[in-house]
């Protein structure tokens, strides 16, 4: 794993020296050879010059998310955000408070890009795809604005793009840019879109189709699960859907991808939006300029007649309200790792979390907490077998070299298909990934594997 990072001002000017760290792969872990073609980093290069994961989140912690910082990547609330919890989790760090506690906020500049390409796109050079269809990537728009990357998908070089992309936005867009970066809080969400007040307002999302530039105009129609709200996409005439079944209403909306590929599926137009991952959102003055209808293809009068037709049949609401809140949850799996979002820690678990973070490996070897949490002690076993190898017992070593071969065979057949499409076609650097992911899997593997 690679993490970068660099701290700017407001302005967007950087304050003092880059972030580049390498985290070491642990031997549990067979990673993906099609990321690694792109990234270029072998699992033994991060061996060679990475941090353990306690080191790694111990340099999070104390220098990377200070008081007061706001996190912002690309496309960061939905997957590096991911990462950091749950790396943040099994080394024995709340997962949340980075992100909240003490002042500091997270933002992405992904749904930044898309809204300002659909309402405000003047002055910005926009990127299209081989077909010619509107594309939001990074090296993309770099390209197109004349901005240095010259290594796209190593994270410092897509950090010091990031930068010079969001300085873009702001300079010529710096209305939209202000009012956007307002919208990390979740109560300034709140008074734009709610039940209590329901009015109609611009959305801007990756669920969205793109054709429409990602933008719509949605309502909100009533309470989500978490505190969150359920809104509908106004582009589309509610009729069709007012009097399907809960039933009917629930294959729609947790339809397989599979199924969504169907000709004759048609998809129900809700979603979730969720307070507190920056949506883009804004009030529906914003179209009344530069010809805002027109760029999201809408029309004041469709969206008025779709409103009325809402709010004249409530039950419909009310069925989706019912849906939401009885949605199947994830299926629960038996790796502690993957219990992230099972259940928040008891208070007194917390004080023993962070006894467990703050031992030495002498400690580590004696250190017996009695964890409410049933995920906890497992989690104990898998962090010190990563970081503190030397303070397991001989039983514990026993039961984390089972874990470990369980883990590892499941992930095999994949790894494994994948080298060999890779390894017909690759070019020398390639090979060499190849040859090296080759002699990683030879020398975490049993002999029998």
């Amino acid at each position: 794993m690679q993490f970068a990072g660099q701290r700017t001002d407001m302005e967007l000017n950087p304050i003092g020296e880059p972030f580049n760290i390498l985290v070491a792969l642990n031997d549990d872990t067979l990673p993906s050879p099609d990321a690694l073609m792109v990234t270029g980093i072998t699992p033994q290069k991060t061996l060679d010059e990475g941090y353990t994961e306690s080191e790694f989140c111990r340099i999070l912690i104390e220098q990377v998310f200070t008081e007061g910082t706001i996190a912002v990547g690309f496309n960061n609330i939905r997957f590096d955000d991911e990462f950091i919890r749950h790396t943040l989790w099994r080394n024995f760090y709340d997962p949340y408070e980075w992100s909240w506690r003490d002042g500091r906020s997270r933002w992405d500049m992904l749904d930044v890009v898309r809204m300002t390409r659909a309402l405000r796109p003047e002055g910005i050079n926009w990127p299209v795809d081989a077909n010619g269809v509107a594309t939001n990537r990074l090296e993309l728009l770099t390209k197109e604005n004349g901005i240095s990357h010259e290594a796209a998908h190593d994270a410092l070089s897509d950090v010091q793009a990031l930068i010079a992309v969001a300085r873009l936005i702001r300079s010529k867009q710096p209305q939209l840019y202000e009012y956007l970066l307002l919208l990390r809080d979740k109560k300034a969400v709140q008074k734009l879109v709610n039940v209590d007040a329901k009015q109609p307002f611009v959305y801007t999302s990756g669920r969205y189709d793109s054709e429409h530039a990602k933008t719509t105009v949605a309502f909100p129609l009533t309470a989500g699960k978490n505190g969150n709200v359920v809104v509908y996409d106004l582009r589309y005439d509610p009729a069709p859907f007012l009097n399907l079944s809960a039933k009917e209403l629930a294959a729609k909306l947790y339809a397989t991808w599979e199924q969504r590929q169907s000709a004759d599926f048609v998809r129900l137009p809700v979603k979730e939006l969720q307070y507190n991952r920056a949506p883009a959102v804004a009030p529906l003055a914003v179209l009344a300029k530069d010809d805002g209808w027109k760029k999201i293809h809408l029309t004041q009068e469709a969206i008025t007649t779709h409103q009325k037709t809402l709010l004249a049949h409530p039950h419909f609401a009310e069925n989706l309200r019912s849906l939401f809140e009885a949605r199947p949850e994830y299926k629960v799996l038996p790796d502690p790792e993957a219990q992230l979002y099972d259940a928040f820690l008891d208070d007194k678990d917390k004080l023993r979390v962070e006894a467990v973070r703050n031992a030495t490996e002498k400690e580590l070897a004696d250190f017996h907490p009695e964890f409410i949490d049933e995920r906890l002690p497992e989690l104990l076993l898998h962090y010190k077998a990563r970081n503190y190898p030397r303070s397991l017992s001989e039983s514990e070593t026993t039961q984390w070299e089972n874990w470990r071969m369980n883990r590892l065979q499941s992930q095999l057949p994949s790894f494994l298909k994948s080298l060999a499409r890779i390894a017909k076609t690759a070019d020398d650097s390639q090979q060499f990934m190849v040859q090296e992911l080759q002699l990683w899997a030879e020398s975490i593997l049993p002999a029998e594997s």
